[in-house]
């Protein structure tokens, strides 16, 4: 089975990391009373922080790694399309170096933490701090009897822009109820 390409944003991993690590994250706050009794308090259900190792191979591997760095340095969420796991609203945390890289070989480590809430659906920009309007990506979760055609002409985008956009489904004419679609801005 050959799996699809890992994205974020604007980037395409030529192939796939090669190991994932997911956590599930559930914050909570410890508080000491009286007595030596510690007191644990649920802060609600926390996101998944997605971490992997990877390499760029090949004349141009160190372009490879300077082009990830482009995307890690734009800051905001992004879409984060895995290979195999669910599509995440996501924030790039860490890209790591792990060698002195050579002109053919470069081996890296990165980090993704999945925004609060998952999806935001509907919104079109996040605010930064400095007031700078970021474009935030939309995802729709396929209901009953909707094509991808139909979910093209509700969001006003070309069918071809949404078919390029969501490279996990393999035939566009068949998707399934609750699959996850990439809603281009």
């Amino acid at each position: 089975m050959r799996l699809t390409p890992m994205r974020y944003k604007s980037y395409i991993w030529p192939h796939n990391p090669r190991s994932y690590q997911i956590d599930f994250e559930r914050p909570v706050a410890v508080h000491k009373v009286p007595f030596g009794r510690h007191c644990i308090q649920d802060l609600g259900q926390g996101g998944r922080v997605m971490r992997g190792e990877g390499e760029f191979v090949g004349s141009g591997a160190y372009d490879q790694l300077k082009a990830l760095a482009t995307v890690f340095y734009q800051g905001g969420p992004g879409l984060l399309i895995h290979p195999v796991w669910q599509t995440s609203n996501a924030y790039f945390t860490q890209l790591r170096l792990v060698q002195e890289p050579s002109p053919d070989y470069v081996r890296y480590t990165f980090t993704f933490r999945e925004g609060v809430g998952g999806y935001d659906q509907g919104l079109s920009a996040v605010e930064t701090p400095a007031g700078v309007q970021v474009p935030r990506q939309r995802v729709h979760t396929v209901a009953r009897g909707e094509t991808l055609w139909s979910i093209a002409q509700r969001y006003g985008v070309a069918l071809e822009q949404l078919i390029r956009a969501n490279g996990q489904i393999k035939n566009p004419n068949l998707i399934a109820i609750g699959d996850q679609v990439a809603i281009p801005g």
